[in-house]
């Protein structure tokens, strides 16, 4: 037995459906254009010569601070490269407040190995310049494979596991000592929209730069650039918006941080300060 259906109820029918679709698609173009479907999660980017790595906004806070500590205390790139594969071997630069034993901090050192107590090695800063204070009394450090130099500092139990993390900490390297400039950009969701908008903690920000380099002035465009590095990476921490140095500016946009790397000429961009907003 066939049914068969008159073309009045075929017509009432194709225009339910077509009514259907144009409403749907007009409200997906609605809620696409008052909110996205996906709001990307907050990420960083580090860009260089030698590569690209993706970072964990925190990743990129204790890579920026282990070079500004660096910095203060005047070492070389290479003794940078070397916290730097110690770091991504031990917690992937994260500050763990856990690990082997009493182990803890981005280094995973003990508490019960003279390395301080629990609490000042969950400080990036202390625990980076512990790291550094041991690093330079290793003999010929400088001249010694990467993973040698790391071993003789942390006296891990497979030291070998060191160098598979050297070309990641080179590119680091590179980007948070300002060598490359513009190398490093983040991008984080704005939060719930308050009126009025919550002020950026510049000031705060500027004191945990100097907690870590010490003095703030920029003497050379690289030392410049370092700085501009440390603060875009800690932009989500103290909700900065926008990072000015040396003519351009890196702001708080995921286009624009997709489409032109994160950083475009113009802003409060002068090469005597790094502008924070």
């Amino acid at each position: 037995m066939h049914v068969r259906f008159s073309r009045g109820v075929i017509t009432i029918a194709v225009i339910v459906i077509v009514l259907a679709i144009g409403v749907s698609m007009a409200l997906f173009a609605l809620l696409r254009k008052t909110q996205p479907l996906a709001v990307p999660e907050a990420h960083c980017v580090v860009k260089t010569p030698r590569g690209e790595r993706d970072l964990d906004p925190e990743q990129a806070e204790i890579a920026a601070t282990i070079a500004a500590v660096a910095e203060r205390r005047r070492l070389p790139e290479r003794a940078l490269v070397i916290a730097y594969v110690t770091g991504l071997q031990e917690s992937k630069l994260f500050n763990l407040p856990y690990g082997d034993r009493d182990s803890v901090g981005v280094f995973q050192q003990r508490a019960s190995q003279g390395w301080g107590t629990k609490k000042q090695l969950m400080d990036p800063v202390y625990a980076t310049n512990r790291f550094f204070a041991a690093l330079v009394k290793v003999k010929n450090y400088r001249k010694l494979k990467l993973e040698d130099a790391a071993q003789a500092v942390q006296r891990s139990a497979g030291g070998y596991a060191y160098a598979q993390h050297e070309e990641d900490a080179r590119i680091l390297a590179a980007a948070f000592t300002g060598r490359v400039p513009k190398a490093v950009r983040c991008w984080y969701p704005p939060g719930k929209t308050q009126t009025p908008a919550p002020q950026p903690k510049t000031d705060e920000a500027r004191r945990q730069l100097a907690r870590a380099l010490g003095d703030t002035s920029i003497t050379t465009p690289k030392r410049g650039w370092l700085i501009a590095a440390w603060s875009v990476a800690h932009a989500q921490k103290y909700g900065l918006r926008q990072v000015g140095f040396s003519g351009v500016t890196w702001t708080n946009d995921i286009s624009n941080d997709l489409e032109a790397g994160g950083w475009q000429s113009g802003g409060k961009a002068s090469a005597k300060q790094v502008e924070l907003s």
